[in-house]
């Protein structure tokens, strides 16, 4: 079999040339579509039959669809050289282009939304099939939406609104350069690349890397401050002034389509959890040998002669076994991403930094960027965003507007996933290797739910303190208390921390994104638990949940599957997993 190399996705399934004539048809073919649809204007009626209705819903998720590998193209040559001029200008047209036909084909979102009466409407869901929760979930969105005209000039202004200002935060910090000194030796690297001595063996190498960073984004801060109050702001004044949301954060929630109390009854035992976490730093500062941990040790390895280094095939091979052998189909499905070309895994100045996974549509095998190092971390993050593929591909059937699941259990495959590997390395290694693998995953179920957590209470505090007026030093101080207040007397932390806010891309990309984690890891740590308990007979209620995509309510469909979101008891038993490997590595420590 040949190896996997590492290298750069193929995209010419999506869009061969940019500037050929096939592209040009590509978006005058979608073109037409839009006239088309646009005819359907005068036909809507509350007596419409049904199968007149399924055929309109039908004609616009081709609409969607055929846009979707366009505009899917333009982000990811955009993420995959974000200084690139001709990348940039692809985005921006394609987000014109996508603002033009959302106004175009508006008026039948606005008549379903707003002028159906309810009768009619659950008339023709019924035979809807699957999008009948997408359906209903638009109904319980029009609360909240306006005229027709309004929602056109939102749809136009957003082009140079909240997008623009998201794409001139990425366009200043992926072009930052941080120059380093390591070893006696100066250096000029990328954020990903300066990301590995985060996690050096070595303390001094762990706090310069912080400095870097931080002082890189101290410099700045006076404009990313200024995005980012724009931003709040911008998504404040539409949301809540006029769109009517109860809060801030209820515009994220009823977007997933999850109850506020659901998401509150997580924030509070993940608050009421903080000492799980400060526990294990305690423990972690025993185990290399310090009094106490400072902010920038939260991720140091264990002390040892040689971390060990992965490649790029061995790495991919590991991970697609450990999937094969809880199931095999899900399996196939991760290996057909590489097989197919789809993954970036190069590390290159001005490409996006971290890892995601895009889902194109339905007929379409999502793409993967990773930045692989070669390190322990860099496994897991490619199990990650491959558990993201397998999600989309598993619902694979389901119509484009529900084959992606809801925010909250968008990231519980892909942490399954994680968990599967977590647990097939661990007991097949020596007690001090046992060791390291403990550290590294409480680490990291600190980093995705402790921390994730704690994120979201500062976006909380923020979002209000901005509408009331809030400066960056305002913000910092809120920041630096949040810090203290998960940390407690477990931590210590110098004063550039307090910048660290402007470092988390998901504060601009995606207010009250980051909760998602926290949710998506504790459910995973209930299914990997039933997984253990069940063995092989839980393998077809777990493909049923990722089947389902985004076809069902989030707390319908767990609770259909004996999971029960809405109690404070159910994101309790999340952390009582952490707390027993935390003992599990005292006990290996002992």
């Amino acid at each position: 079999m040949r190896p996997f190399r590492q290298g750069r996705w193929d995209l010419e399934e999506l869009v061969k040339d940019q500037d050929s004539p096939a592209f040009r048809r590509q978006l005058g073919e979608i073109e037409s579509k839009v006239k088309a649809f646009e005819k359907n204007r005068g036909n809507l009626s509350s007596r419409m039959s049904a199968m007149r209705f399924i055929t309109i819903l039908k004609s616009l998720e081709e609409i969607t669809e055929r846009f979707s590998v366009v505009s899917g193209y333009a982000s990811l040559e955009y993420s995959s050289d974000t200084q690139s001029d001709r990348a940039t200008s692809l985005l921006t047209r394609m987000s014109k282009i996508g603002s033009e036909i959302d106004n175009r084909t508006l008026f039948f979102d606005q008549w379903w939304k707003k002028y159906l009466d309810e009768g009619n409407a659950r008339r023709l869901m019924k035979n809807a099939g699957d999008l009948q929760e997408f359906l209903r979930h638009k109904r319980t969105l029009a609360r909240y939406s306006l005229s027709e005209p309004e929602e056109k000039i939102i749809n136009t202004l957003d082009v140079t609104g909240h997008s623009a200002l998201v794409k001139l935060y990425d366009k200043i910090t992926n072009a930052f350069q941080f120059k380093v000194r390591i070893n006696g030796k100066e250096r000029t690297c990328t954020r990903e690349e300066l990301s590995q001595f985060v996690r050096s063996p070595v303390a001094k190498t762990r706090r310069h890397a912080y400095e870097v960073l931080l002082s890189q984004f101290d410099s700045h801060k006076g404009v990313l401050g200024e995005i980012y109050q724009n931003i709040v702001q911008n998504w404040r004044d539409e949301c809540v002034q006029i769109r009517g949301y109860e809060s801030p954060i209820s515009v994220r929630n009823i977007g997933n389509d999850v109850d506020d109390m659901t998401v509150e009854s997580l924030i509070h035992v993940c608050r009421r959890n903080a000492d799980v976490f400060r526990k294990f730093f305690a423990l972690k500062a025993r185990l290399l040998k310090i009094e106490k941990l400072w902010r920038y040790d939260i991720y140091a390895p264990m002390p040892k002669k040689e971390e060990k280094r992965h490649t790029y095939d061995s790495a991919v091979r590991m991970v697609l076994e450990t999937l094969h052998d809880f199931s095999p189909r899900l399996g196939e499905m991760a290996r057909r991403v590489f097989v197919e070309n789809h993954v970036d895994s190069q590390i290159r100045h001005g490409k996006r930094s971290g890892a995601f996974c895009s889902t194109i549509g339905p007929k379409i095998t999502p793409f993967v960027l990773l930045n692989f190092k070669g390190k322990s971390n860099d496994v897991f993050t490619m199990a990650h965003e491959l558990g993201h593929a397998i999600h989309s591909m598993s619902a694979s059937g389901k119509s484009i507007f529900i084959q992606e699941a809801p925010l909250p259990l968008a990231e519980t495959a892909s942490t399954f996933s994680e968990m599967l590997l977590f647990d097939k390395i661990l007991n097949h290694v020596s007690q001090k290797e046992q060791q390291s693998i403990l550290l590294e995953h409480i680490d990291d179920l600190y980093a995705t739910v402790g921390r994730q957590a704690f994120f979201t209470i500062f976006e909380i505090a923020a979002h209000e303190k901005i509408g009331k007026g809030a400066t960056v030093k305002d913000l910092s101080e809120v920041y630096m208390a949040s810090l203290r207040e998960q940390f407690g007397s477990s931590v210590k932390m110098t004063p550039d921390f307090a910048i660290e806010w402007t470092c988390i891309p998901h504060f601009f990309h995606s207010p009250f994104y980051c909760y998602s984690y926290s949710f998506g890891n504790l459910l995973s740590l209930s299914l990997f638990q039933q997984y253990k308990t069940e063995g092989s007979s839980f393998v077809p209620t777990y493909e049923a949940i990722l089947s389902s995509g985004g076809a069902k309510k989030p707390e319908k469909l767990l609770k259909e599957n004996g999971v029960d979101i809405t109690t404070e008891r159910f994101w309790q038993d999340g952390f009582n997993y952490i707390k027993n490997q935390t003992k599990r590595l005292e006990n290996v420590l002992d």
